[in-house]
């Protein structure tokens, strides 16, 4: 029996095994880094004990101090959650050795899953489908090369111990093979500490479709249905549902190759079974198995109404699974969506920093789920994934479900990070989603779309903003602003300069803004252009009402406006129907303009570190010619690879960092003249 339960990672994925363990009773422990010592997950345990320093080789991933707490705790078992040591055959044995219960499945099921070409060679062997191509141990990059030719372009690149996207390339043409195969290995190595890959045929029309299976100790298996995750960047996954719009006879066969791919490894406890699904032929075939619980593992458990971390612990500890094939039923329909600290608009660069303001949904016991394992207050750290939760939603059809999704997300509330939440409304609400009529190339094919930014904000908004930046002065005591003269009726009118921006905007706005007082508490409020002076739009009547610190409910004589606002000094940061965070900075010198004058961000001359990262690979060096695209830059960020590509035609000028170097954002790397 599990009296007492190890989790062996951190974040959101913890906090969701503290929550079954604590129901069933086990005491649990977490293990922190130094810069998780106050995180949510850590305040959850029973115990916490800290692991390492922030890098993972040092913390979650030193299996030997992990093994060290759970003996000085008296833990019986140990979980993995997903990522870190969760596939890690060696770490398995080494709680097996030391009496430990790993929660996953036999290390020899995940040593021949965890290889790529030798998972190929067992499925094919158990008549399980799989995609044509090379899978050999043959690494010469001539010899691979000679194999994808005979493929035929396009193929897949694939690190033999790969996974969430790491190690993966698609290559077009033949003229891009060598510096996809490089990038691949680079990464990989990194990654997996092997930079082996495999080549395989790539489909065009793919549709990722996984299947969840379960087995245990005593020779049972079954599978909890299917998943679709076909919305994808960088083959990471966006947006995930269960069931797939397959029918039921494609259901069933999946279904069971999934089971036959868990039995031809003597699998139990949890484990997922990916699969391409051709649109063209209709036909499916064996990707990759995840020995492991997944990172989605939460739309399953909304249609079948089971708890796959309490089956995860029952079978560790002996038991047979809760339930037959038989007794396994899909009910309606569940949506998951993946809310990243990113830069959908520069191409989904990672964020990173504090989280300075953050409003969640209101959880709704099978209908609205949070996973998450931050709060207000926290930070992203670039040592980590820059997930900050997963929306799960559940509807009685998938239209019901998207709906509920769509209400949701606009229910979320940022400030101080970049994320991707407008991204995936755009994507939740696109004619070819709704539809169910996309594959994986969906945000590629999409992308002008989905990303397409608006040139205003709706006047409303900056009234908004205008009447809440009044209200916290009036609150304010001791004033050391700009706007310190702002008393209701202590002047007959005010004027003052107002820039406003987004994320979703693609320049900086500017607006005159002139308020009235002309008593009883009241404003009017009128918006001009700046540079002709003319009217956009005038409030009159304005009254507030402040109904939290940070919630203001503000009247006009032609609308009502309820929103969520933050003040940070003089900017002031309000949000609209959808959720989104619009910026505003007060300035009340009409004549000075402080816009700045440096505009090196957009000088094509100058290459900087667009986050905190690493080099991997400088490709050029002092008086070098490039032309524009030539790639410039390899940096390692948030454990993946991104390429900066020269703007313009030009020479190097300087290189300020070498190869291996740290970065700090916004740090000059390249400049060209």
């Amino acid at each position: 029996m599990i009296n007492k339960l190890l989790i062996a990672n951190r974040g959101e994925i913890a906090c969701r095994v503290i929550r079954t363990a604590k129901k069933m009773g086990i005491k649990t422990v977490a293990i922190y880094s130094d810069i998780d010592r106050d995180s949510k997950f850590v305040s959850m345990a029973d115990q916490a004990y800290r692991v390492g320093p922030a890098p993972s080789l040092q913390s979650y991933l030193n299996s030997q101090k992990i093994i060290e707490i759970a003996h000085d705790s008296n833990c019986s078992a140990i979980h993995p959650g997903f990522g870190f040591l969760s596939e890690n055959a060696d770490f398995a044995d080494e709680c097996t050795t030391n009496k430990i219960i790993f929660v996953g499945p036999p290390t020899d099921a995940i040593r021949k899953m965890g290889s790529k070409s030798e998972s190929k060679i067992i499925m094919t062997n158990a008549k399980v489908p799989v995609v044509p191509g090379y899978h050999g141990e043959n690494q010469d990059k001539d010899y691979l090369f000679e194999q994808a030719r005979s493929i035929g372009f396009p193929v897949l690149i694939k690190a033999v111990l790969g996974g969430g996207g790491k190690g993966m390339r698609i290559v077009t043409k033949e003229s891009e093979f060598f510096e996809a195969l490089e990038s691949a290995k680079r990464e990989s190595l990194k990654a997996f500490k092997d930079d082996r890959v495999l080549i395989e045929k790539y489909i065009q029309k793919p549709r990722h479709i996984e299947v969840q299976v379960f087995g245990d100790h005593h020779g049972n298996y079954v599978h909890l249905f299917e998943r679709d995750c076909s919305i994808q960047r960088r083959h990471q996954k966006v947006i995930e549902e269960a069931p797939s719009n397959i029918n039921w006879d494609l259901r069933n066969s999946i279904g069971s190759s999934a089971v036959d791919a868990a039995k031809a490894v003597g699998y139990y406890n949890a484990g997922t079974v990916e699969f391409i699904f051709d649109l063209i032929s209709n036909q499916y075939y064996f990707m990759e198995m995840n020995t492991r619980l997944q990172v989605e593992h939460p739309i399953s458990e909304m249609i079948t109404g089971e708890d796959f971390v309490e089956w995860q612990l029952r079978v560790a500890q002996g038991e047979k699974l809760p339930k037959t094939q038989d007794q396994l039923k899909i009910r309606g329909h569940s949506i998951e969506a993946r809310i990243y600290s990113e830069d959908p608009y520069n191409n989904f660069l990672p964020g990173n920093g504090n989280l300075e303001f953050f409003r969640e949904p209101k959880e709704e016991p099978g209908v609205i789920r949070l996973e998450s394992g931050v709060r207000e207050g926290d930070d992203i750290s670039i040592f980590y994934d820059p997930m900050i939760a997963k929306l799960v939603v559940w509807g009685k059809d998938r239209s019901a479900a998207i709906g509920t999704l769509n209400k949701a997300l606009n229910d979320y509330k940022v400030v101080g990070l970049p994320t991707n939440l407008r991204f995936l409304r755009t994507c939740s609400q696109h004619p070819d989603f709704l539809k169910g009529e996309y594959d994986t190339g969906f945000i590629e094919k999409h992308k002008k779309d989905l990303l397409q930014q608006v040139t205003k904000i709706e006047n409303q908004y900056i009234m908004s903003a205008v009447v809440s930046k009044i209200s916290q002065n009036l609150k304010n005591t001791k004033l050391h602003s700009t706007l310190q003269n702002f008393r209701l009726n202590h002047h007959k009118s005010e004027n003052f300069i107002l820039k406003a921006s987004a994320a979703f905007i693609n320049t900086e706005l500017k607006y005159e803004v002139n308020v009235e007082y002309p008593g009883n508490g009241l404003m009017n409020i009128t918006i001009k252009n700046p540079s002709k002076h003319t009217v956009i739009k005038r409030f009159e009547n304005v009254a507030y009402t402040l109904t939290t610190e940070s919630q203001i409910n503000i009247t006009s004589s032609e609308n009502t406006v309820n929103t969520d606002f933050l003040i940070r000094g003089e900017d002031c940061v309000v949000f609209n129907e959808f959720g989104d965070a619009l910026h505003f900075t007060f300035e009340n010198n009409l004549v000075e303009n402080r816009s700045s004058t440096s505009n090196d961000t957009q000088d094509p001359n100058i290459i900087k570190a667009p986050m905190p990262c690493t080099l991997v690979k400088v490709n050029v060096k002092q008086g070098d010619k490039v032309s524009a695209g030539q790639p410039i830059v390899i940096l390692e960020a948030m454990k993946m690879e991104h390429v900066i590509k020269a703007k313009k035609d030009g020479v190097v000028k300087a290189v300020k960092f070498r190869d291996g170097e740290f970065v700090q954002a916004g740090k000059l790397i390249v400049e060209l003249e």
